[in-house]
């Protein structure tokens, strides 16, 4: 799963599933682009721990929803590492978790349309030098919550299940120029998303997955490695539970 000679954006990268995904690409080889919006501590971290082990990686500030922004950290990365060989849209908006009748308009569509803002932007600033070099790998980050909606994720389920619906067109629409989308779906996965949630719910659904525990963002991250690697070149338009079973396709 050699990824020498890639270069990598992975947006949301300062924690969580984004950093665990960016260090996995680059002990695999690839530079790597860790962007981050506001947790510039945090993506140096990252960075650090990346080029400390031998990696190559920059920082990259960009609120995703931003095209301006977008445009200039794809230039940053253009000029620093490369072309954008790999993309994983990882961002994502703030859940409101409410019942749907206590929410708002406005916390609604900021969910949702801020979701799908980060994805459209990078994608469009990223295409078209995969179109013209004729190939490259985009992964969004989706959720189990897209085909298995929870009480008072009703934005997020709804958010998600446009970022599927966006992969698998685009799956369709770039295959020909040999560019590869999937997109990986992880189950309740431990975060600071998911840090408000008590010890005891946690331990109660892990008992409840087949392999007996929740993910670690490094399970998510995986998936992601095997997805854009050669190992996989005829995989497109998949949607991949990294559940431990518990989300069975």
């Amino acid at each position: 799963m050699s990824l020498e000679g890639k270069v990598a954006l992975v947006t949301g990268a300062s924690r969580g599933i984004g950093a665990a995904t960016a260090k996995l690409l680059a002990g695999h080889g690839a530079a790597v682009g860790v962007n981050y919006a506001r947790s510039e501590q945090a993506a140096k971290a990252v960075v650090d721990g990346i080029v400390s082990a031998g990696g190559k990686a920059i920082m990259v500030q960009a609120d995703v929803r931003a095209r301006d922004m977008v445009a200039s950290m794809v230039k940053t990365i253009g000029d620093r590492l490369g072309p954008i060989d790999i993309l994983v849209l990882n961002a994502g908006a703030k859940v409101p978790l409410k019942f749907f009748m206590d929410m708002s308009y406005g916390e609604f569509e900021n969910k949702v349309m801020g979701e799908l803002a980060g994805f459209f932007h990078p994608l469009q600033e990223v295409i078209p030098g995969m179109i013209q070099r004729g190939k490259g790998c985009i992964i969004g980050i989706s959720s189990g919550l897209s085909r298995y909606p929870g009480l008072k994720f009703s934005a997020h389920t709804t958010a998600k299940s446009g970022v599927d619906g966006l992969m698998k067109s685009l799956a369709l629409e770039l295959g020909p120029h040999g560019i590869r989308v999937n997109t990986v779906a992880p189950g309740l996965t431990i975060t600071d998303a998911t840090s408000w949630m008590p010890k005891e719910q946690m331990d109660a659904v892990g008992k409840a997955t087949p392999l007996g525990r929740v993910a670690l963002p490094e399970d998510v991250a995986g998936v992601v490695l095997a997805l854009v690697s050669e190992a996989a070149g005829f995989v497109s338009g998949a949607y991949v539970p990294v559940s431990g079973g518990q989300q069975m396709t």
